[in-house]
């Protein structure tokens, strides 16, 4: 009987010192993973969902402004349309859907900041390899970088 004790006692130790932490829940398990993911990129968890450059908070967005759309079409078919379709793949990737595939703030970043973005952010180095191509960047201001990324919004399948 002593011997069923014992071994009973010790079952129950092992199993004891196994519980350690209690489970994370999938908010902190996530938001532990994106820390570690930026980390190993030297970005902040910001950067990594949003993108490195000028932009470095979350924008609110509004209904699409169609004023301000129809002056970022004029823009992208100024400064965009020799590397961008809307539909296919040309010297850089297809846009339209960009705005429902990426952050607004990385939209801007990107047009903001892309040598930067390609030099650290995984995503865009990933888009540089794909297309080797480095988009360069066309000399526009943050407004103007908001009326592209209306005209995105506007043309975008969502």
């Amino acid at each position: 009987m002593t011997t069923r004790l014992i071994v009973f006692l010790l079952t129950a130790l092992i199993i004891g010192a196994c519980g350690g932490e209690e489970p994370k829940s999938k908010e902190e398990s996530n938001a532990s993973f994106k820390e570690k993911a930026a980390a190993r990129f030297g970005l902040t968890v910001f950067e990594l969902d949003n993108g490195v450059g000028p932009i470095k908070e979350n924008i609110e967005l509004k209904p699409v402004n169609k004023e301000l759309a129809a002056m970022g079409e004029k823009l992208f078919i100024e400064k965009c349309s020799q590397c961008h379709k809307l539909d296919e793949r040309y010297t850089g990737p297809a846009i339209r859907n960009a705005s429902k595939d990426r952050s607004p703030e990385y939209i801007l970043n990107m047009i903001l900041n892309p040598e930067e973005m390609t030099k650290k952010h995984p995503e865009a180095k990933k888009m540089l390899a794909m297309y080797a191509n480095q988009m360069t960047f066309q000399n526009v201001t943050q407004d103007d970088a908001f009326k592209l990324l209306e005209y995105l919004r506007s043309v975008s399948n969502n």
